[in-house]
């Protein structure tokens, strides 16, 4: 594939939190009225090509984002979904190394489970721990199980106030999924090109890769502290800055966006 070759542009963006309000119920997620039009206006654009990349399955991803001509990466990038409908895998190899280490983390996972108000949700290639629900009484057993889970070999934890994720794979996080990205589009991302918008900490790995190819990235939220990020509040706020930065035209925003929690 050769379609990102001259100067074109990449835009990439994380899903919950980013795209989608965070809510209280992961199940309810949906893409703002402002991201949808974003995303629409940016794969209409013939000098562009949208990416959004989730920890997410593929089929979960895609049944919440409503917009054509976009690539859609699952697994935090491990798998992709071409605007054609096309799929790239990892391949039966990464499958069997998934098995095998979900297998190893699920005693411990179990354990977690056990403590009253935690959810695990599995995602195929991760799996992530919730903890919004758990009463304050029970957040200690939680974060010393947590921390067990980061001493095991063989997977990598991604932490957040009211989560944390499990990589199956340990070198599958957003960074390895934009840069496999990049490999199948045949784009070189350097020059400035390039551009990614998250809220949490696998998207801070992408965001560093993006920084260092002279690219851009934007920070939803305060969730990431890194030099040369740029912040905003909420969806709404993002589709307002990136607007600029593709010069697709203003589009009123809020003066002031909350984030819901989730």
């Amino acid at each position: 594939m050769s379609r990102g070759g001259g100067s074109a542009r990449l835009w990439v963006f994380d899903f919950d939190g980013t795209l989608s309000p965070l809510v209280p119920d992961r199940n309810a997620a949906q893409l703002h009225p402002a991201s949808r039009a974003l995303l629409k206006a940016l794969a209409e654009d013939p000098g562009s090509r949208v990416a959004v990349l989730s920890s997410r399955s593929i089929e979960d991803l895609a049944g919440r984002i409503p917009v054509g001509n976009l690539f859609l990466g699952g697994g935090s990038g491990l798998e992709w979904r071409l605007p054609a409908g096309h799929r790239i895998g990892p391949g039966e190899a990464a499958e069997a190394r998934r098995d095998k280490t979900r297998g190893a983390v699920l005693p411990l996972l179990s354990k977690i489970s056990s403590v009253p108000g935690v959810e695990i949700e599995d995602k195929r290639w991760s799996l992530a721990v919730h903890f919004r629900r758990v009463p304050p009484e029970g957040l200690d057993a939680v974060h010393s199980l947590v921390l067990e889970l980061e001493r095991l070999s063989g997977i990598r934890v991604f932490s957040g106030p009211a989560a944390a994720e499990v990589q199956l794979l340990p070198s599958a996080d957003k960074s390895f999924g934009i840069r496999k990205l990049c490999g199948f589009l045949r784009f070189s991302p350097s020059g400035g090109r390039i551009f990614y918008a998250g809220d949490d900490e696998n998207d801070a790995a992408a965001m560093r890769w993006v920084i260092a190819m002279k690219g851009k990235a934007v920070a939803v939220g305060n969730g990431i502290r890194m030099t040369g990020v740029r912040h905003v509040d909420g969806p709404a706020s993002l589709a307002h800055a990136v607007r600029a930065m593709a010069r697709l035209g203003r589009r009123a925003v809020p003066a002031s966006e909350g984030r819901s929690e989730g």
